[in-house]
C-alpha cells in the first residue's frame, strides 16, 4: 500500500521517471503528438511506464503532456481530448500498481499568450481546467505541471490546479540554456513566486542539462520548500530528423547526487533520458538525505533590473535617435526609398543622399514588401547611415523569423547603430516571390513592439536579461482608411500599450478620412506621421484602390485622374500638396512615398511643409 504522497516526500529523495517521447521514438512509434499512442498503441505506452518503474521510478507521469485542447487542436485531435487523457491515466495506473505514484502530466498550450501572442489567458486557463478535471476524474495521485517557459502561463495552470484539487501539485519551469541567467536572480524570483502561488513542489525541468540544472537549484533552496529537478540528457544533435542525446547515465547520476545534496527531493530526468538513466539516478541517490545548498547569491542582484519604462512619445536624452528627439519640436519628414532586387544598392544610396541634402529627417527602408526577395532592411539601413549620414527608419516584419530570430536581428541592428524601428506583421509569403515558403508569424506586430520595448528595458521578451538596455524609438503602422475603424483603433491601442512611440499611416488622400481617424484615437496622444503618395495616373489610382489592401482612393480623385489625361502625374502631385498643406497642423510629420525613384517630387511636397 502506497503512503500518501505528502508523507512520502518528507522521507527523502523520490525518483521520477524519464522521457516518454524519447522512448516512443526509439521504439519507432514517433507519430506526433506522442499522446495519440494512448489510443493507437496503448501497449507500447504501458511498456515504457513499466520499464521506468522497473528502473526505480517511484513517480511515473501519464502520457498526457500535450493533451490540452489548444495543443491537440494543432493536430486536429481536440475531439479526442477526453479519451486521450482518460486512457493515459488508465495505462499509467495499470503500470504503476502499488509500486509508483501516477502524476497527471500537464504541459503548456504550445501557443504564446497575450500580450506576446494571440491566445488570451482565459483561453489557456479554460484549456488547463478541462484537462486537469479529466486527469483528476481518472484517478491521478498528483498533478505535474512541467516544461512551462512562460511564468504567466504556468500561473494559469497552477491556479486552476489549486482550485480543483487538494492533491499535491508540482510546478516546474523550463529555464533557458544561459549561464548568465541561471546564475542571476531570475530563477530565485520564479521559484519564490511559485511558492507564493501555492505549489507543493517547485523546480525546473527540461531545456537544460544536469550541470545547468545544478546552477539553478543550488541558488533557490529555501527552508520548508520541496524542490524538484528533471534535467534533459544534455544538448541534442539532429540525425535524420530525430534528436539524439549524448549524456551518459553515469554523468546524469553524478549530478543527481549533487542535486539531492543541494536540496532536491523530487529527482528525475527529461528529454533524451531512458530507463538506463533513471536506473543510474535511482542507484546514485539511494540512501541519500536531502541536503542544504551552498550560500545563495547576493540578494542585491535582484535590484539590478531596470525599471519598466512607460511609452515615450517625446524624448530628450541623447541615448535616443535624433529623429526621436525632434518629434514634437518640428514638423518631421521621412521618405520611403525603393529597394531593388539583388546586391546593387547604388540607387538607394543616391536616393538617401538626395534626401540628406534636402534635410529630410529619415528614410524609410521597407523589409520584403509584398513578400518579395530584397536585401535585409537592416543591412541597407546600416549602409545608408554609415555612407550618407541620414538616419533610417528600419522596417521589421514578423513574417520571416521566429521569436528567437527576430530578437537576434534586433540586437544585431542595435549593435550596428540602428535606433529607429517600424514594427509590422508583414505580407504573407504566399503572395510573393516564394509562394511555397513558410510564413512564421510567431508574433504579430504587437508582439514585436513588445519585444523591442522589453529590450529598451534591458530584457528579452520573456524577461531574461540582455545585459544593457537598448534605446530603440518604436514606430507602428496605422490605417486611417480601414474598413472597420473601431477594429483599427483597437489595434493601435494595443500597439501603444505594447510600447509604440509613433505611428506611420498608410497613404491618406482627404481631410475627412484623416479627421475621423484622428478623432477616434485622440485619447492615445500618439504622434502621427501622415502617409502621402502622389498618384501617377488613373491606372495607378485604380490599382491602389482595387488591388492593394488598406488603400482607398476617393472616387472623385480617381475621376479627376481619369480626366486629366497626360497631365495626371502633375495633378497627383498637386492633390498631395493641397492635402498635406491642410493636414500639416494635425499631424507630427509627413511620410512621403514618391513614385519609383522620382525623388524630385519630394521638393514640391517640401514646399508646403
Amino acid at each position: 500500500m502506497k503512503k500518501p504522497f505528502r508523507e512520502r516526500i518528507k522521507e527523502g529523495p523520490i525518483v521520477c521517471d524519464g522521457a516518454m517521447g524519447t522512448l516512443l521514438d526509439l521504439y519507432e512509434y514517433d507519430e506526433i503528438p506522442h499522446e495519440i499512442q494512448n489510443l493507437k498503441n496503448p501497449e507500447i505506452v504501458e511498456r515504457v511506464h513499466r520499464e521506468y518503474v522497473d528502473a526505480g521510478s517511484e513517480i511515473i507521469e501519464s502520457n498526457t503532456f500535450s493533451a490540452n485542447r489548444l495543443r491537440l487542436s494543432q493536430f486536429h485531435l481536440q475531439e479526442k481530448l477526453r479519451e486521450i487523457n482518460l486512457r493515459g491515466v488508465e495505462i499509467a495506473r495499470r503500470a504503476a500498481g502499488e509500486c509508483a505514484y501516477v502524476a497527471g502530466s500537464v504541459g503548456p498550450t504550445g501557443m504564446l499568450l497575450e500580450p506576446i501572442g494571440k491566445i488570451k489567458r482565459q483561453q489557456a486557463r479554460d484549456a488547463f481546467k478541462e484537462q486537469i478535471e479529466i486527469l483528476l476524474e481518472a484517478g491521478v495521485d498528483l498533478i505535474m505541471l512541467e516544461t512551462f517557459v512562460s511564468v504567466q502561463e504556468l500561473d494559469e495552470a497552477l491556479g486552476v490546479a489549486k482550485e480543483l484539487t487538494d492533491l499535491p501539485v508540482v510546478a516546474q519551469k523550463a529555464f533557458a540554456e544561459d549561464g548568465a541567467i541561471l546564475s542571476g536572480s531570475f530563477p530565485i524570483d520564479v521559484i519564490e513566486h511559485l511558492i507564493e502561488q501555492g505549489a507543493d513542489v517547485v523546480g525546473a525541468n527540461c531545456t537544460v542539462g544536469p550541470q545547468r540544472m545544478f546552477s539553478i537549484i543550488r541558488n533557490v533552496h529555501k527552508d520548508g520548500v520541496i524542490l524538484s529537478a528533471q534535467p534533459a540528457a544534455g544538448i541534442p544533435t539532429l540525425l535524420n530528423g530525430r534528436s539524439i542525446y549524448h549524456t551518459t547515465p553515469e554523468y546524469l547520476a553524478q549530478y543527481a547526487r549533487e542535486l539531492v545534496s543541494s536540496g532536491v527531493t523530487l529527482i528525475g530526468a527529461c528529454c533524451g533520458s531512458t530507463p538506463a538513466h533513471i536506473r543510474a539516478i535511482a542507484d546514485a541517490v539511494k540512501g541519500l538525505k536531502v541536503g542544504r545548498p551552498a550560500p545563495k547569491i547576493d540578494a542585491k542582484m535582484k535590484d539590478t533590473a531596470p525599471a519598466r519604462l512607460e511609452p515615450q512619445y517625446y524624448v530628450e536624452s541623447s541615448r535616443w535617435s535624433k529623429f526621436a528627439r525632434n518629434v514634437g519640436k518640428k514638423f518631421m519628414t521621412t521618405v520611403e526609398l525603393d529597394v531593388p532586387r539583388g546586391l546593387d544598392m547604388s540607387s538607394v544610396l543616391e536616393g538617401a543622399q538626395y534626401c540628406y541634402e534636402r534635410q529630410i529627417d529619415a528614410v524609410n527602408i521597407t523589409e520584403g514588401a509584398r513578400a518579395r526577395l530584397r536585401m535585409s532592411s537592416i543591412a541597407i539601413s546600416v549602409m545608408i547611415q554609415q555612407r550618407v549620414g541620414i538616419e533610417a527608419m528600419t522596417h521589421r516584419a514578423t513574417r520571416d523569423h521566429n521569436l528567437i530570430g527576430l530578437q537576434a536581428e534586433l540586437l544585431g541592428a542595435y549593435a550596428l547603430g540602428i535606433r529607429n524601428i517600424l514594427c509590422i506583421t508583414g505580407d504573407p509569403a504566399g503572395i510573393g516571390d516564394y509562394p511555397h515558403a513558410n510564413s512564421v508569424y510567431d508574433v504579430d506586430s504587437v508582439g514585436l513592439i513588445r519585444a523591442v520595448r522589453s529590450m529598451n528595458e534591458g530584457t528579452d521578451i520573456m524577461g531574461n536579461s540582455i545585459d544593457s538596455p537598448t534605446s530603440f524609438y518604436i514606430a507602428c503602422a496605422a490605417n486611417p482608411c480601414a474598413d472597420n475603424l473601431d477594429i483599427e483603433a483597437e489595434k493601435i491601442e494595443r500597439k501603444v500599450e505594447a510600447g509604440a512611440n509613433i505611428a506611420f499611416t498608410q497613404p491618406v488622400f482627404e481631410m475627412k478620412t484623416l479627421e475621423t481617424f484622428l478623432k477616434r484615437i485622440e485619447h492615445l496622444k500618439l504622434p502621427i506621421m501622415l502617409g502621402i503618395i502622389p498618384l501617377r495616373s488613373y491606372k495607378h489610382a485604380d490599382f491602389l484602390h482595387n488591388e492593394v489592401p488598406g488603400m482607398r482612393i476617393p472616387e472623385k480623385f480617381r475621376e479627376m485622374m481619369r480626366t486629366a489625361g497626360p497631365d495626371a502625374a502633375k495633378l497627383g502631385v498637386k492633390l498631395s500638396m493641397d492635402f498635406l498643406k491642410e493636414a500639416k497642423p494635425c499631424v507630427a510629420g509627413a511620410y512621403m512615398m514618391p513614385p519609383f525613384q522620382k525623388y524630385q517630387v519630394i521638393e514640391e511636397l517640401l514646399g508646403v511643409v
